[in-house]
């Protein structure tokens, strides 16, 4: 067993992945971008399908006249907690990519997918240096593409935030409560040997 963080792990794994979780509460100190490319480049060496490296990231510094232009895509609530994170991104894939040999693109059937893994890599470097990363699915996905001029076939995945971990009492009332690490769903509900139980 492994237990780190409040948090206990089933089978033995490592403890970074208990260490792991998605804060709220930031402290308002700024990223350099020297901080913020680290983060980027370890994304920049997740697996993908063919190597087709689907993942791209929008990024914007507080301080920065993208910041607020960001924060104003995120839900009412993610934006009361938001505003004190380092820097904000929005997680974009490519829907398509161009396979080596050949000259025209093909759809990818796991762009989602890939992108996803991105984003794993760069919170668990995130959490090497110090930074907490959260993921948001709570923006305006209407407006979003528009905002960061998506081009053709891609689609945003989600949002995220940046920061270093503040004490839970800089978050708004309701939140508090919830500013702690996350249990997980037992791993006899999530894997099936030989496929999905009939009936």
């Amino acid at each position: 067993m492994t237990e780190a963080n409040g948090r206990k792990a089933d089978h033995q794994i490592d403890p970074i992945f208990l260490e792991r979780w998605s804060p709220r509460a930031f402290t308002g100190d700024s990223i350099s971008e020297a901080d913020l490319f680290r983060l980027f480049e370890a994304a920049r060496w997740a697996p993908s399908t063919y190597n087709s490296q689907p993942w791209r990231f929008c990024y914007a510094r507080r301080e920065t006249p993208a910041f607020d232009k960001f924060l104003g895509l995120l839900s009412e609530t993610n934006q009361s907690w938001t505003k004190n994170a380092a820097a904000l991104v929005f997680v974009v894939s490519k829907k398509s990519f161009t396979p080596a040999g050949q000259q025209a693109p093909i759809d990818s059937y796991s762009h989602s997918f890939d992108t996803g893994a991105a984003w794993a890599s760069l919170a668990f470097q995130g959490l090497k240096m110090g930074w907490a990363t959260h993921g948001m699915g709570g923006f305006d996905h209407a407006r979003a593409p528009g905002e960061l001029n998506l081009p053709e076939g891609h689609r945003v995945e989600m949002a995220m935030a940046i920061g270093r971990k503040a004490d839970k009492s800089v978050l708004p009332e309701a939140l508090q409560a919830r500013e702690k690490p996350s249990a997980r769903n037992p791993l006899t509900q999530l894997i099936f040997e030989g496929g999905f139980p009939r009936g």
